[in-house]
């Protein structure tokens, strides 16, 4: 299990928030995501042998956000 930090651009309400929280939930190999529109990030469990880091952050800018 890995943990890791992506900061997230473009969120404006607790909608965008849902939004990538329900991105992140449907990838295989996430086991939790904490996204915060306060801090502009999320924080994400998951499972490096079903999904890389970079495939959330894709995930994320498909998504419509920015995403580093």
């Amino acid at each position: 299990m890995e943990n890791t930090v992506i900061r997230i651009g473009g969120m404006s309400c607790q909608g965008c928030v849902r939004n990538i929280d329900g991105v992140l939930a449907a990838l295989p190999g996430v086991v939790s995501a904490d996204v915060s529109l306060e801090s502009a990030e999320a924080r994400v469990a998951f499972d490096p042998q079903l999904v890389s880091r970079a495939a959330l952050v894709d995930a994320i800018e498909d998504a419509g956000f920015d995403a580093e």
